[in-house]
């Protein structure tokens, strides 16, 4: 296969698909220039309509997660498509499922079996609870898993419920990210030594690990146990989100003294003598309605001008659907168009080596015959693998 760039370019992963942080993670390491093979259950007829939808020139396929690699459609189910799996697992580097504990096993594509074909393979686990502990078995979802982890409870206003934030903390950033490092981590390792291993990624450890600056502020008496009371979880008014006059927000992060005093500057009122203290804690009420009432004299676009090039550390809160049109996103290409849809960019950034988006996300088994023959399967093989139904 051609060198795809980026700095993972010759690295080959199987993905055994799932929904959510698993994705995510391929998307990661695909952009980042692995080959990345991704497995699906897929109606039959899938590669047929695939072909069709690409010379129609249908619209972008919606699910993003599922860019830079093919798709091939698989039946698990069926011991041809496991030995598949298994002949397929043996010129891998790594491999990710985000099934249930056990059902990998089950399915005969397990660890056990796949290091015994490849035992220099990196076998990533991706679930919500972890491998083992007894919650493993049941089900869950990003707010059950940040919840026992400590995340949820610390995120909402003191006379409020905790708000779910979307399920970034637990799917992706607890989940994904954690999982993206683990897999990278282990393949260096396996690089030395000859030796893979299984990465056991949860949500619930990546969301602990998340809230692990939080712990260090209590320990340093920085942080009251009351939610909403404190710094960084809107207790204080200089880090906290405020209406402007077209009900529109700006989001205000002045910790330090010198950016807290270009905020007053800005607000108009630096030379204010009745102004508190900015660490006195007991006026921290009384000068958030302060700030409030000032930011709703102007509406959003007004305040930006005002602090545009200043170290006040206030941004306007944009929807994601306008976020692709700040000036500082344009100019570093933070949201990219592909194939019709725009979407957030491959991130972080190589000097050397960068990412790209290779190919647009496609529907489930639509590159089953050319995916595979791109991972060096005979196109015969294919073919009597489709006739046997282990491939749609």
């Amino acid at each position: 296969m051609a060198d795809r760039g980026g700095p993972l370019s010759g690295i080959k992963i199987i993905e055994l698909a799932g929904i959510g942080p698993a994705p995510y993670t391929c998307m990661m390491l695909a952009d980042a220039g692995a080959q990345v093979l991704r497995l699906e259950r897929a109606a039959p007829g899938a590669v047929e309509r695939g072909e069709e939808q690409r010379a129609a020139g249908a619209g972008p396929y919606w699910d993003l997660l599922n860019r830079s690699r093919p798709s091939v459609g698989v039946d698990l189910k069926n011991p041809d498509a496991v030995e598949l799996v298994l002949g397929l697992v043996e010129q891998a580097d790594g491999l990710i499922e985000g099934f249930r504990p056990g059902v990998a096993e089950r399915l005969g594509v397990g660890p056990e079996a796949c290091l015994a074909r490849n035992r220099r393979l990196v076998y990533g686990r991706m679930t919500g609870w972890g491998q083992d502990g007894p919650m493993a078995p049941t089900a869950g979802h990003d707010i059950d898993y940040i919840a026992i982890g400590g995340a949820l409870w610390s995120l909402g206003r003191a006379d409020s419920a905790p708000v779910p934030p979307l399920n970034l903390v637990g799917d992706f950033g607890g989940g994904g990210m954690l999982l993206a490092f683990g897999m990278v981590a282990a393949l260096l390792e396996a690089a030395r030594s000859g030796e893979g291993q299984v990465v056991d990624a949860a949500m619930v450890d990546g969301s602990a690990s998340l809230m692990t600056m939080i712990h260090a502020f209590r320990l340093n008496g920085l942080w009251n146990e009351r939610r909403g009371a404190n710094m960084l979880d809107t207790g204080a008014p200089f880090y906290e989100v405020y209406e402007t006059s077209d009900g529109q927000w700006m989001a205000v992060g002045a910790i330090e003294s010198q950016f807290y005093a270009a905020l007053l500057d800005g607000l108009g009122l630096a030379d204010d003598a009745s102004l508190p203290a900015q660490m006195s804690r007991q006026e921290w009420p009384a000068m958030k309605e302060r700030f409030a009432a000032v930011f709703r004299s102007k509406t959003r676009d007004e305040w930006t001008a005002v602090f545009d090039g200043t170290d006040a550390c206030v941004a306007p809160v944009l929807s994601p659907w306008e976020a692709h049109t700040h000036p500082h996103n344009v100019a570093r290409s933070t949201y990219i168009e592909v194939d019709g849809a725009i979407q957030p960019g491959p991130a972080p950034r190589f000097s050397r080596t960068p990412s790209v988006v290779s190919k647009p996300p496609s529907p489930p088994g639509a590159d089953t015959v050319s995916g595979l023959v791109e991972w060096g399967v005979a196109e015969d093989v294919v073919s009597k693998l489709r006739q046997s139904g282990a491939l749609s």
